[in-house]
């Protein structure tokens, strides 16, 4: 599904653009900001640097799939093995 043009651009003889200002307000960017082109299929999308979806940051913290479900005993005992384990006096 396409979405909504926000805004059109014209290339440059040296390949510059101007962003448009419908789309620096909707990417939250300004002078010096940076912004990434990534390829999609056969679209390319524009986004600002570090800004990523949640399952791209799940992908790259968790590459194998995800972690083995826990019950709520198994966490407030990994809780508190880790709060001994900080807090302990040597």
């Amino acid at each position: 599904m396409k979405g909504m043009t926000i805004g059109t651009s014209r290339i440059t003889a040296q390949g510059q653009i101007s962003v448009p200002a419908g789309v620096r307000k909707k990417l939250g960017v300004g002078p010096g900001a940076t912004l990434e082109w990534d390829e999609r299929g056969d679209e390319v999308i524009v986004r600002r640097a570090g800004r990523y979806t949640s399952e791209e940051i799940h992908s790259a913290v968790f590459p194998e799939g995800p972690p083995e479900r826990r019950g709520l005993v198994q966490m407030k005992e990994g809780i508190r093995a880790r709060m001994r384990k900080r807090y302990a006096r040597d």
